[in-house]
């Protein structure tokens, strides 16, 4: 990871976070998205955020498992659209910006800590790189899962590829251009999350799990999980489908649907 520095993590408890609670506590390290007003949608410091406190984890011998979870009855709702069409919210964040351009797919394959996504509300879009990315997945048995990338006139081509690592690739194919929501038994199903757990269950599972992972040697755990890295999607690939959604966006249907999107009207589409 070579987004931040070890020196530039260290005193990461210092720091103060816009969008983002850190906690730290019995070698577990919990990151809670916090941006609930807004769905917690991938604004670029919440991103910066993530990256940093990520790096933190990968740094810090004394972390041995990490936990994503999220404020209100949204996960994520994905990449940020306003933010995209380039109007940004000013915050008080301090965390620093990073080294390189964030690409978010990648941060948790070089992580090399055990990662439980704790979904307790419902994902769309970019929401799917925690899923795709964490090594272990709890869903709350009554969350939605959907892609309406299409029908927003963009295409979810870093979220299809990190999807590729978990699922069935025809799913996820006619998951991407079909736009549907996907049940989160199906979910389960195809492989995209571990359990599903009524609410009441939800803290004590993921409990359980981290006593589980806890037991074990983290050394032989970070050494594996860097093996599996390596068999991996490079992050030139991920760069390269970063990039394809960029000129995706720039395109007359890519600006219609961004538009008709802020205006909370149907996008008339032109092929263009």
């Amino acid at each position: 990871m070579n987004l931040y520095t070890k020196a530039q993590v260290a005193n990461i408890h210092d720091q103060t976070f816009a969008y983002l609670e850190v906690e730290e506590a019995e070698n577990v390290l919990t990151l809670t998205l916090d941006r609930a007003s807004k769905k917690n949608a991938l604004h670029p410091q919440l991103v910066n955020e993530i990256a940093y406190a990520l790096h933190h984890a990968h740094f810090s011998k004394h972390i041995w498992v990490v936990v994503i979870q999220a404020k209100g009855n949204v996960f994520c709702a994905g990449a940020d659209l306003k933010a995209m069409a380039g109007i940004i919210e000013p915050n008080d964040s301090t965390v620093p910006k990073p080294n390189d351009e964030v690409l978010i797919g990648e941060l948790f394959n070089k992580l090399y800590k055990p990662t439980i996504a704790k979904v307790t509300g419902d994902v769309y879009a970019g929401g799917f790189f925690f899923l795709a990315g964490c090594n272990i997945v709890v869903a709350q048995d009554n969350v939605k899962f959907g892609l309406p990338e299409v029908k927003r006139g963009i295409y979810p081509f870093q979220v299809m590829a990190a999807l590729l690592k978990v699922m069935p690739a025809r799913k996820v194919v006619d998951w991407c251009i079909r736009g549907y929501n996907l049940p989160v038994q199906q979910a389960l199903q195809y492989g995209l999350v571990s359990e599903v757990q009524a609410v009441a269950d939800m803290d004590s599972a993921v409990q359980k799990i981290i006593a589980e992972l806890k037991e074990n040697s983290p050394s032989a755990i970070r050494y594996g999980l860097e093996a599996y890295d390596k068999i991996q999607p490079s992050a030139a690939e991920h760069k390269y489908l970063h990039d394809l959604l960029m000129q995706t966006i720039k395109t007359k249907d890519g600006q219609e649907g961004l538009k008709a999107f802020r205006e909370k009207r149907r996008a008339v589409w032109t092929g263009e």
